[in-house]
């Protein structure tokens, strides 16, 4: 039997010795307000329904968007105390529901779903909303690409159709979103201009492919922006907004177009002649699939900010607002 296939035998067959346990343990909240509320509480393993995948996660992020829905700010799924807040992670399926054919136990895999639950050491989610690991990528690091990925293809591919050999710049290039970004931009073929956020941001968007990079915090954007797309920019995905953001937006030719997720606040203000696309970053099989195509099987990297234990989950939620690049992320079983 070739290595590779006999190492996924022997993984599905530790995996079937291995019970799943009726509880676990997972930060919840008992009802809505600041991080204290979060604390490691002992709960129900969930079963798997139709179409439902369970996993045992060894990595889960911690979205931006977190601290809204711990304070009941911002409604993603089901508000049923206690409640476990978190949007994505990747693990190991160990059970699956009625009418589940794409994934068997043992499969490595990654997820993203509105309705929550990732904050555990188990969680149960819509097979569409979950796709094996890139071989390139470390278990780890699949745990905190999900929702960023997700968004970050989206962006590029369905609402700017970025194509080969076009200039795009990305505002908030090191965060979560925006460094994925820079990747898959890379991958399509794109020229990437990068606004980072710090020293350690322009490092880090350069060493992952970046055509040229700046900080955000600095003077020169607009002019850094203009050595490098002296005929404007074909396109921009704005992940943040900042005090240099509308000079460097002047720079789009016209009939270029610029995309934000929602969330992004103030939105950001466009020349006249550019087209301002607005979206949500739904998980879907599709979406799935798209980004796994991109990533391909070569190396591709998901910068961790900071990794926490779950019973550290009030310490991550007030660190989030701290400088840091890349996503903020947990560790739970041993990958």
């Amino acid at each position: 039997m070739p290595e590779g296939r006999a190492a996924v035998f022997a993984c599905r067959l530790a995996i079937m010795k291995t019970t799943v346990p009726d509880t676990m343990k997972a930060a919840a909240i008992d009802h809505f307000g600041g991080p204290e509320l979060l604390h490691l509480q002992s709960l129900p393993v969930p079963t798997p329904k139709a179409d439902e995948v369970l996993i045992k996660l060894d990595a889960a992020g911690i979205g931006v968007w977190d601290p809204q829905v711990r304070e009941g700010k911002l409604e993603l799924g089901a508000h049923r105390f206690p409640l476990v807040i978190g949007n994505d992670g990747a693990g190991i399926v160990v059970a699956v529901g009625p009418g589940v054919t794409r994934f068997r136990t043992g499969d490595r895999v990654f997820a993203y779903a509105f309705e929550g639950g990732f904050y555990a050491e188990y969680v149960a989610v819509k097979s569409d909303n979950v796709a094996p690991i890139p071989s390139g990528l470390k278990p780890e690091e699949a745990g905190a690409l999900g929702a960023d990925g997700i968004t970050a293809v989206l962006g590029l591919e369905t609402q700017l159709r970025l194509r080969a050999g076009e200039k795009l710049m990305i505002f908030g290039a090191s965060g979560g979103i925006g460094h994925i970004a820079v990747q898959l931009a890379k991958r399509i073929g794109a020229e990437v201009f990068a606004v980072a956020s710090g020293t350690d941001g322009v490092e880090l968007v350069r060493r992952i492919g970046a055509d040229a990079a700046v900080d955000g915090h600095g003077n020169d954007v607009a002019s850094a922006a203009r050595t490098f797309a002296p005929q404007g920019f074909d396109a921009a995905l704005v992940v943040v907004s900042g005090e240099n953001l509308s000079e460097a937006l002047k720079l789009m030719k016209r009939g270029g177009r610029v995309a934000h997720p929602n969330g992004v606040e103030p939105v950001p203000q466009v020349p006249d002649g550019v087209q301002l696309l607005a979206y949500d970053g739904i998980p879907s099989r599709d979406a799935f699939g798209r980004l796994n195509a991109l990533i391909g099987s070569g190396s591709f990297h998901v910068e961790l900010g900071r990794v926490y234990r779950l019973d550290e989950a009030a310490r991550a939620h007030r660190e989030l607002k701290q400088h840091h690049i890349g996503k903020l992320a947990f560790r739970l079983h041993a990958a």
